[in-house]
């Protein structure tokens, strides 16, 4: 059971529209290094974690990716909010505007929608661990090049600096979640292979190293 309170991680309050930006930043709302992305991904990956304390993490990380989407809509929408028609396809986003209008579409900066072939669910706490641990880091160099395309617009440039410093916090807590897994994987003998505990017998004939 999730509780909604009815207030952005962090205040998002732009004064220009800027129409170029938004095209830009929507990837952080569905494209494949997105939150929307990382959300589904990471709540989805908790069934598969061996322990209580990566479920927790993933389930923390997942629930807050959330309120990421939350902020980068809000951050299209407002850049978006009361453009002309003429800026709106001055900057690219006519197509966008005629299936969309200005409303906030989950797709890539390069227009292609939101697919959950981009979701990477091994069902191996390992494997989906470690491309969690690639997946904050994308998501963290995609916000720093956004920062970069952003320029001189405080604005905007604030709260995409502090999406970026959570990218690395969540980082970390993968880390940590790595580690805890590996470490009980370690505490009884597991085949490799598939990943399932087995007897000695089954140890000696299964042709892994452990």
């Amino acid at each position: 059971m999730w509780t909604y309170n009815k207030a952005l991680e962090y205040p998002i309050n732009i004064k220009c529209p800027n129409p170029k930006l938004a095209k830009f930043i929507i990837s952080q709302y569905g494209g494949p290094d997105g939150e929307l992305a990382a959300s589904l991904r990471y709540l989805s990956q908790r069934f598969g974690m061996p322990d209580q304390k990566a479920k927790a993490i993933l389930n923390d990380i997942g629930t807050e990716e959330l309120a990421h989407l939350e902020m980068v809509g809000t951050i299209v929408h407002q850049l978006t909010k009361g453009a002309s028609i003429e800026e709106i396809e001055k900057y690219g986003l006519g197509a966008y505007y005629t299936d969309h209008g200005v409303g906030v579409y989950p797709q890539a900066a390069a227009g292609y929608p939101f697919t959950a072939a981009v979701l990477a669910v091994k069902g191996d706490p390992i494997a989906d661990l470690q491309e969690d641990l690639a997946a904050e880091q994308k998501a963290r160099a995609t916000y720093e090049k956004l920062i970069d395309l952003c320029r001189d617009d405080p604005d905007v440039i604030d709260p995409l600096r502090f999406l970026r410093e959570r990218e690395v916090v969540h980082f970390q807590r993968f880390g940590e979640a790595l580690r805890g897994v590996q470490d009980k994987l370690a505490q009884k003998k597991f085949c490799m292979n598939d990943m399932k505990p087995i007897n000695k017998k089954d140890n000696d004939d299964c042709g892994c190293n452990n």
